[in-house]
């Protein structure tokens, strides 16, 4: 591939504290063919007004109710018309403004289907890392132990999303991960990891809330595993813990 547009999807619902350094995050870039879509689920708490503030640097926006995260982000997959995909929540944020350059760079040169790199878990003033969570882990036969690229790192060929399909929407929190598990184990596409720090994502999103959420995500990660081919089970996936309780000390280079 020669030349690559980038879409970039932000869902949000009542993010009317983070989303305005999301947007920025975005609009920021250096790279010179994004198109930015905000899908919000009908916010009531100001985001819509937040959104519409930064009208001029988002390609389109809708606010409707939705069915969940996985809805929205099929609606906005089924909105780009971007070469290549990548999701960014109201929560997160770009590391710095040359990240689709790199993003860019990688399809240009490679013959590849995805990419992704590595994530930073930050407190709320964007500074302060928490968590470091280490892409490099990810392999296709390591689906059975719950590894992924980190998601909001995660770029994809919009029409892999076309011919194989979107999230499953009646996932709670790892539709993310069985879309993985479909595309990288299933369908055995090509991809390349970057070994950089490309985003920050604040505490507390769906998948990080706690050991009741861990359990929930662990069942959904067996059974998109099982949907797909790849043996596993609870005790395998629960294995992986110990090693990211380590990602709480490691800090990026």
């Amino acid at each position: 591939m020669a030349y690559v547009k980038i879409s970039v999807i932000t869902v949000c619902f009542n993010a009317v504290k983070t989303i305005e350094d999301t947007i920025v995050s975005v609009a920021e870039q250096k790279f010179h063919d994004i198109e930015h879509m905000v899908v919000d689920g009908a916010s009531t708490d100001g985001t819509q007004e937040i959104v519409r503030k930064y009208s001029g640097t988002i390609a389109k926006w809708v606010s409707e109710p939705d069915n969940g995260i996985y809805d929205a982000m099929n609606k906005g997959v089924a909105m780009v018309t971007g070469d290549v995909v990548g999701f960014l929540n109201a929560d997160d944020v770009y590391v710095d403004s040359g990240v689709l350059s790199k993003i860019a760079a990688v399809f240009e040169a490679d013959d590849v289907h995805a990419c992704y790199g590595d994530v930073v878990f930050v407190r709320d003033d964007l500074k302060t890392v928490v968590r470091y969570y280490r892409s490099n882990r990810f392999a296709p036969e390591r689906l059975a132990y719950g590894w992924m690229p980190a998601h909001p790192t995660l770029f994809l060929k919009r029409d892999l999303l076309g011919l194989y399909g979107g999230f499953k929407t009646d996932y709670q929190i790892a539709a993310d991960y069985e879309l993985v598990a479909r595309l990288f184990w299933k369908h055995g596409i090509k991809y390349k990891y970057i070994p950089e720090v490309l985003v920050k994502m604040r505490v507390g999103g769906v998948s990080t809330r706690g050991v009741k959420s861990n359990y929930i995500l662990s069942k959904e990660i067996v059974r998109a595993c099982r949907e797909n081919s790849i043996r596993t089970n609870l005790l395998k996936v629960f294995l992986k813990y110990p090693l990211k309780f380590t990602e709480l000390f490691r800090r990026p280079v």
